[in-house]
């Protein structure tokens, strides 16, 4: 009987507190999967160090000699959360029957991964870890999270509510993924286009083991704005729709100047004025400031730079433990988690 090769991808980014803890449990959900015999032998972890500045690639290094389901992949630089875990899913896919795919902080539970399996088993193709226990997350995150997931769902943006980067995905779904040649890449929205047979695993968050996130509030509001403007032209047709009631109501206080010097009881309207011009001057610029966020990502499209590069490939056969230019042609998120 043919079982399934997996691999558990998972991204890292100055993760030296948390990987030996993360290796040991994700070693023991492989194992236990295998004598399960829900998965092939052969299935691995790959870790993908998004250039970080600590030791994490050397822990890697040094885990992969010691445990044969280890593996690692070394980016030259800090491409970003998105564009690791593209990487890793991209090296991944040429193996594997089917990837999952984790952060490095295992807030999210890792003994759902076994319903993951059972549930590719059935025929899905995609399977969504999706929280149901946001209770270690602060007030202001889980609500702005709530708020966030309704406003996408309303300017037409399909995402699955309370769902990250936890998720398996068949052979044929990622290769459908990789099709999508996007620059600023936003995988919680592209996956849901695929379209294939895909269910949900519901499970509580944790709280992370250590170490500090990767995600601060202002990388959390840049990456909530890449996610709206690379899926919909909503924010434009607002700004469009601000300026028409603006012009509207420029007329009828334009018909009420007159009516009132037609009476000849018009004053100096010093503070009105003042207020209409700042009013009209802050619209200019948010305006100005929205196209300008579209006008950006057009300009990183077309130079089609590369997402990221390799540079050690301890996973694919014929590259363990090389140099490697493997690189991904897609333009790169610049900014690091």
């Amino acid at each position: 009987m043919h079982y399934p090769v997996l691999t558990i991808v998972v991204p890292c980014y100055n993760e030296e507190e948390v990987f030996q803890s993360t290796a040991t449990q994700l070693t023991s959900v492989m194992e236990t999967l295998i004598s399960d015999k829900l998965i092939s032998e052969e299935s691995k972890l790959l870790f993908v160090d998004d250039g970080s500045k600590d030791n994490t690639w050397k822990l890697i290094e040094q885990e992969a000699e010691n445990n044969e389901y280890v593996k690692g992949l070394k980016l030259a630089h800090n491409a970003g959360h998105q564009n690791a875990l593209l990487a890793g899913l991209a090296t991944a896919s040429k193996l594997s029957d089917c990837v999952i795919s984790i952060d490095a902080d295992l807030q999210d539970d890792v003994n759902v991964i076994h319903s993951f399996v059972e549930k590719y088993w059935q025929g899905y193709d995609i399977v969504y870890g999706v929280r149901n226990d946001r209770s270690t997350d602060t007030f202001f995150k889980r609500n702005t999270a709530v708020g966030y997931y309704r406003f996408m769902n309303k300017i037409g943006i399909s995402l699955v509510p309370n769902h990250a980067d936890f998720r398996l995905m068949s052979k044929r779904a990622l290769e459908e993924l990789l099709k999508y040649k996007e620059t600023n890449i936003f995988l919680r929205g592209i996956i849901p286009l695929i379209g294939f047979p895909a269910t949900e695993v519901a499970y509580a968050r944790k709280e992370r083991m250590a170490g500090e996130s990767k995600y601060p509030l202002k990388k959390m509001i840049a990456f909530a704005l890449d996610g709206i403007t690379s899926f919909s032209i909503a924010p434009i047709r607002l700004v469009t729709a601000v300026g028409f009631l603006a012009f509207f109501i420029s007329l009828l206080a334009g018909v009420y100047s007159l009516i009132v010097k037609l009476l000849d009881h018009s004053v100096t309207g010093w503070s009105s004025l003042m207020m209409s011009v700042w009013l009209i001057g802050g619209l200019q610029l948010i305006g100005i400031g929205i196209i300008g966020e579209y006008v950006g990502k057009i300009f990183k499209e077309v130079k089609k730079r590369p997402v990221y590069a390799i540079e050690t490939d301890l996973y694919t056969p014929s590259s363990a433990g090389r140099q490697s230019n493997n690189s991904f042609n897609n333009p790169p998120v610049t900014e690091e988690w």
